[in-house]
């Protein structure tokens, strides 16, 4: 978009949401979205005027309008802290520190109160239910078992895919040498995860990598799939929620923020099929206990500085442009 048009856009859109109490760019799924938006307006009586694409997209929009000087979103709710960790770096962010953050676990949210997680979406194993194995391990996908029967996402595709491979790159006894493993083993890597999910529930591969709420939805469909937290911990995306530095309605933002980590925010994600990052809420039908759950350390600071770097190295591995 030339930037006359783009400014044009920003100006527009940011007149047509001046009647709402709050402007949101998300990248929830629509019906997420909304369910968010009608929880908020019950909770607080706000009206909120929401836009909505993947991540990638959502943000190139943003950094269009902010390049032009009219940035309309006073708050973002999208897939991964490292995008908000560049713009946190970049004086972007507003930080607050919500008072509802107390009841999280360490680590979740960012130090400085840039952006808080709003759910947890993790990583793991999908098997087909008629498989000759039932996989505990991360190393199993690696195993003759599994030889040529493996599909994973694509980090060029997929930021939970890079966030996934970052994290396990960093996990002793796995490392980058745990995906050459699995390409010697004839692993795949390309698309994303609904992609992985439909090769695995196909019986065209038996095992793969995906994000846990697709399978777990899908078995409860009667689809042929099951769904493994690997005994060494999981990866997560936290779905994140910050605050724009240039937000016009900051205080109903911080309400958003809020909000969204409350008791009853987090009982919303619960209820649409989510991990709640808050403890002491109940996790969905078809998920282990959170006990169960291992989390594997994630900093989104070292992995923003090292994305280049290991999305290059993945795809030595695995071929550029998977």
């Amino acid at each position: 978009m030339k930037p006359i048009l783009a400014a044009l856009a920003a100006c527009l859109l940011s007149t047509a949401a001046s009647a709402a109490d709050l402007v949101l760019y998300t990248s929830q799924p629509n019906e997420d979205a909304q369910a968010t938006v009608d929880g908020f307006r019950e909770a607080t009586g706000l009206d909120v005027e929401w836009v909505r694409d993947g991540t990638p997209k959502i943000i190139a929009r943003l950094m269009a309008e902010i390049e032009a000087g009219s940035p309309a979103p006073d708050v973002l709710l999208i897939a991964d802290s490292v995008t908000l960790q560049r713009m946190k770096e970049a004086g972007q962010l507003l930080p607050y520190r919500s008072p509802e953050a107390a009841a999280y676990p360490a680590g979740l949210h960012d130090p400085d109160g840039a952006f808080h997680a709003t759910k947890l979406i993790t990583t793991g194993i999908v098997y087909n239910t008629a498989a000759g194995m039932k996989p505990a391990h991360w190393k199993d996908l690696a195993g003759a078992e599994a030889k040529g029967l493996v599909a994973m996402p694509s980090p060029a595709t997929s930021g939970a895919a890079l966030i996934h491979a970052q994290t396990l790159a960093n996990v002793d006894g796995l490392g980058w040498d745990y995906y050459r493993a699995l390409k010697d083993n004839g692993a795949v890597a390309a698309g994303g995860n609904g992609a992985v999910l439909k090769s695995v529930a196909s019986g065209e591969k038996a095992y793969g990598m995906v994000v846990d709420y697709m399978p777990i939805r899908e078995a409860a469909k009667g689809a042929p799939v099951g769904f493994v937290f690997p005994q060494e911990g999981v990866s997560a995306v936290t779905e994140p929620v910050a605050i724009l530095s240039t937000a016009r309605n900051k205080d109903a933002a911080k309400a958003f923020v809020d909000y969204l980590l409350s008791q009853k925010g987090q009982e919303l994600q619960a209820r649409l099929g989510y991990i709640p990052a808050r403890e002491g809420v109940a996790l969905p039908e078809g998920f282990p206990a959170r006990a169960d759950i291992k989390l594997l350390p994630f900093d989104p600071q070292a992995a923003l500085a090292a994305s280049t770097a290991d999305l290059s190295t993945f795809n030595g591995i695995f071929g550029t442009g998977q």
